[in-house]
C-alpha cells in the first residue's frame, strides 16, 4: 500500500467505520487463507453450528476455536495482514481476539441480519477491526452491506440471531435503543457495498451496523474474519440483566474465558489478556 492510499484508507476507516482494501493478500497469501479456512472446516471448535438454525436457509459458522489459534496467529504474521491493519488503525500494538469462519453454499440461504459486533464484546475504543476475506468473487448485490459512519454510535440491543424472531434482543428492553428496522427503509440509510474479488478485504469497526446479503442456491461463499484490537482499546462493561445464560458475559461462577474475565474488571481498564496472540 503506498502512502497515498495508507492515507486514503485511514481517512476512510475513521469517517466510515470501514474500507475494501483491494489485492490485499497475494496469490499464494489467498493460497494460505483457503487452506486455513478448510482446516478449520475440518476442525471444528466448540462454537461452531448454524447461525439461524432451525429454519430454512441457516449457514455455517465456527469461531474462537481455542485450537487455531495459533495457526490464525502465524497467517496474520506472515501474510503481513497484521502489519497492514495495524497501519490503518493508527496503532503501534495488535491483539487477535478470535478468528470467524462462515459458509453459506448449496441451497439458497438467508441474509445475516443487520447488527453490530461490539454490543457482544466488553471493549471500546477506535483501535479495534474486522478484516473480512472473502474466498470467492463475490458480487455487489450479494456482498456485506455497511450503514456508514454507524460506528460512532449508538450501541443498539442486540440481536439474539433467533431463527423464528429476527426482532428478538439479547437486553432487556430500555437498557439501549432496539435496533434499526433497516430492510424496512432502506433507503433512509447510507448503505454501502462493494464487490471483492479473492484477496480483497473489507476492513471494518466493530460498531459499525452491517448484515450479508442471501446468498443464492447453487453459489458458495467462504468467509474468514480476524477481530483485532489495538492499543487505546479498554474495557466496557456490557448490561447483564435479561440476556440468555448461554451467552453471558459476566459469569457468577469461576470461569478462565478471558472475555468474561475482562467483562467483570472496572470501565477504563486495559483490554489485555495472555489469552490474546500478539500479533504486531
Amino acid at each position: 500500500m503506498t502512502a497515498d492510499e495508507l492515507k486514503h484508507a485511514r481517512a476512510a476507516f475513521v469517517a466510515n467505520g470501514v474500507v475494501r482494501i483491494p489485492a490485499a493478500l497475494s496469490g499464494a497469501q489467498y493460497d494460505a487463507a483457503e487452506r486455513l479456512f478448510d482446516w478449520s472446516i475440518a476442525n471444528p471448535g466448540p462454537y461452531a453450528g448454524d447461525v439461524l438454525a432451525g429454519v430454512e436457509g441457516s449457514f455455517f459458522q465456527d469461531h474462537a476455536n481455542p485450537e487455531a489459534l495459533s495457526h490464525y496467529r502465524a497467517f496474520a504474521m506472515e501474510s503481513g495482514l497484521a502489519s497492514l491493519i495495524a497501519d490503518v488503525l493508527g496503532t503501534k500494538d495488535l491483539w487477535l481476539l478470535y478468528e470467524q469462519v462462515w459458509r453459506k453454499e448449496g441451497g439458497a440461504t438467508r441474509r445475516t441480519p443487520w447488527h453490530q459486533d461490539l454490543p457482544y464484546v466488553p471493549m471500546a475504543g477506535h483501535h479495534m477491526a474486522t478484516a473480512w476475506i472473502s474466498l470467492d468473487p463475490v458480487s455487489e448485490g450479494a456482498s456485506l452491506e455497511f450503514v456508514r459512519g454507524s460506528h460512532r454510535g449508538p450501541l443498539y440491543n442486540p440481536t439474539a440471531f433467533d431463527a423464528e424472531d429476527e426482532r428478538a434482543a439479547m437486553f432487556e428492553d430500555g437498557i439501549w435503543p432496539p435496533l434499526p428496522e433497516i430492510e424496512a427503509d432502506r433507503s433512509a440509510f447510507p448503505i454501502v457495498r462493494w464487490a471483492v474479488e479473492p484477496g480483497d478485504i473489507l476492513l471494518f469497526h466493530p460498531a459499525i451496523l452491517h448484515g450479508g446479503a442471501p446468498t443464492a442456491a447453487g453459489a458458495r461463499r467462504r468467509t474468514i474474519s480476524l477481530r483485532v484490537f489495538g492499543d487505546d482499546v479498554t474495557c466496557c462493561p456490557r448490561p447483564d440483566q435479561g440476556i440468555a445464560e448461554v451467552d453471558r458475559l459476566a459469569a457468577d461462577e469461576a470461569c478462565d474465558d478471558p472475555i468474561r474475565i475482562l467483562a467483570g474488571k472496572p470501565e477504563g481498564t486495559p483490554f489485555r489478556h495472555p489469552a490474546f496472540a500478539k500479533i504486531v
